[in-house]
């Protein structure tokens, strides 16, 4: 087995929304890989932020202004990345939004906006990428589904109907592209550790765990919260040449949830 297959080097790599979080542990793996690393935002203040955090790992990132939503943006972002940087090689779809809301008190604009970011955008992102990838004859796109894709879970009915969308989405580009070199495939992350997830791991003033915490750890066999450093081998594995023949499908993270029907009450 050649190793040579998981290098990224001389790659373009968009990682939408990747200023921090998931998308920044991605896109750092990527670049240790190789990959030269181009990520947007929607402030200019984010992407400053995520720029000098990039520096700090010693990464030589660029950073645009973006809103994934607007299609005119997303094509004229798309237009000056090939000129400043180089035609998008890989593309990781991982900008998105929850709205934690009852069903029946969410608004349809609410819902919509969720929608709208989590699933309208990587459609419009892919959709502007794939005309060059055709072009240079590959291309990798993944897209940060999430394990919504497959289940459901109180309050989250917009999030999970984008996510499960996500999903035949991944599989529909694979299925329409698949002949031109281009692999789309998916990552499902299961609960990372974040610093928005925070206060669901703190100890209660008993010392004791977080309600949540208890909750997710007793579903997981792993036993434990991912860190978002997890999902960047995977996505180096799907970006890579070693996954040339894996199309359309979703690589869930999660340590196990999906797999487990969890224990037996005592």
């Amino acid at each position: 087995m050649d190793m040579k297959q998981f290098s990224l080097e001389g790659k373009v790599a968009l990682v939408t929304g990747a200023s921090y979080g998931i998308g920044f542990a991605i896109a750092k793996g990527l670049a240790a890989a190789g990959a030269t690393i181009v990520f947007n935002d929607i402030k200019q203040e984010l992407v400053d932020k995520g720029l000098a955090s990039y520096k700090e790992e010693g990464i030589t990132a660029h950073g645009y202004v973006c809103d994934v939503t607007d299609e005119d943006a997303v094509n004229a972002l798309v237009a000056q990345i090939e000129k400043e940087v180089g035609v998008v090689d890989i593309l990781v779809n991982n900008a998105g939004i929850i709205k934690r809301i009852p069903m029946v008190e969410m608004s349809a604009a609410d819902f919509r906006q969720v929608i709208d970011v989590d699933l309208n955008a990587p459609f419009i992102v892919a959709k502007a990428v794939i005309p060059a990838m055709i072009k240079k004859g590959h291309g990798k796109i993944i897209n940060i589904c999430s394990m919504m894709s497959e289940l459901g879970r109180e309050t989250v009915s917009a999030y999970a109907a984008a996510k499960g969308g996500l999903k035949m989405l991944t599989k529909n580009i694979a299925s329409e592209y698949g002949e031109f070199n281009i692999q789309c495939n998916g990552i499902g992350p299961g609960y990372i550790a974040t610093p928005q997830t925070a206060p669901l791991r703190e100890a209660q003033a008993d010392g004791s765990r977080h309600p949540f915490d208890q909750f997710i750890i007793s579903k997981t066999p792993a036993g434990r919260w991912g860190e978002a450093e997890d999902l960047a081998g995977p996505a180096v594995f799907l970006a890579s040449e070693a996954s040339d023949f894996v199309n359309g499908h979703v690589l869930y993270v999660d340590g196990g949830i999906l797999a487990y029907i969890g224990k037996q009450p005592q």
